[in-house]
């Protein structure tokens, strides 16, 4: 091993985990607001990152709009998940709901492979990748200093993953949405008791999953390109749930 590039792997590594943190809490999110694990996660960051491929390349779309519709698609999506396959198991034992979701992320699988293929795709590129930023760090190597090259792709999309990750968390801590969301979770029944519409924390809760998934998708397919192995990734999230 090539002990001078440690800390280049390092760095990437470090870089690319933040779009996987972001998308953990997506399904942080379902769990603290449904106490669902979400398993149909990975699918709905693929289904995303595909949409928005679609609008790009073959609609010709401007990438901002096709960001933008693509997050509304997401939101509809994850809301009609909830709405026509969770909310009717209401009740029932929890394994039967992540059974459910199990299934769903089958669904969604083969709902992407029949629209878009298994072909790799080039995802478009959202940030510059001609210039990347060097850093020289004070460590020595064989006489010379360890210099760090980090493309702004990467950089950019670890800022925004982690931007998203303290938006959504200052969501559940300062607003009270969140703070309902956590509390439908503790007890339904006593939730519904007090006034709370559990179904449309639900709703909601889905929908934002749905929305950060596709940012997690659109963030990791400028880092690592754009093929059906892609909903694997998420897999490596539910240790944090």
């Amino acid at each position: 091993m090539n002990w001078q590039l440690l800390p280049q792997f390092v760095v990437t590594g470090l870089l690319l985990g933040g779009p996987l943190a972001l998308n953990a809490l997506g399904i942080v999110l379902i769990f603290k607001s449904t106490y669902i694990f979400n398993f149909a996660q990975g699918q709905m960051l693929l289904l995303g990152a595909l949409t928005t491929w679609w609008f790009v390349v073959v609609q010709e779309f401007p990438l901002w709009l096709a960001i933008i519709l693509a997050l509304i698609l997401s939101a509809i999506l994850g809301f009609l998940i909830e709405r026509f396959t969770l909310r009717p198991l209401t009740g029932q034992h929890l394994l039967v709901i992540i059974l459910m979701t199990l299934g769903l992320s089958q669904v969604l699988q083969g709902l992407a492979l029949l629209l878009f293929g298994s072909v790799q795709r080039n995802f478009p590129q959202i940030f510059s990748t001609i210039a990347p930023y060097k850093i020289t760090t004070p460590f020595i190597f064989n006489g010379n200093n360890i210099t760090i090259i980090l493309k702004q792709n990467l950089v950019w999309s670890f800022a925004i993953a982690i931007l998203g990750v303290l938006l959504i968390s200052a969501l559940f801590r300062f607003t009270r949405m969140g703070l309902t969301m956590r509390g439908t979770s503790e007890d339904h029944e006593l939730a519904q008791s007090i006034g709370i519409n559990i179904n449309r924390m639900f709703g909601i809760s889905w929908a934002l999953a749905g929305i950060v998934a596709t940012t997690a998708g659109i963030l990791l397919a400028t880092s690592s390109g754009l093929d059906m192995s892609l909903s694997v990734v998420v897999l490596a999230a539910f240790p944090v749930v």
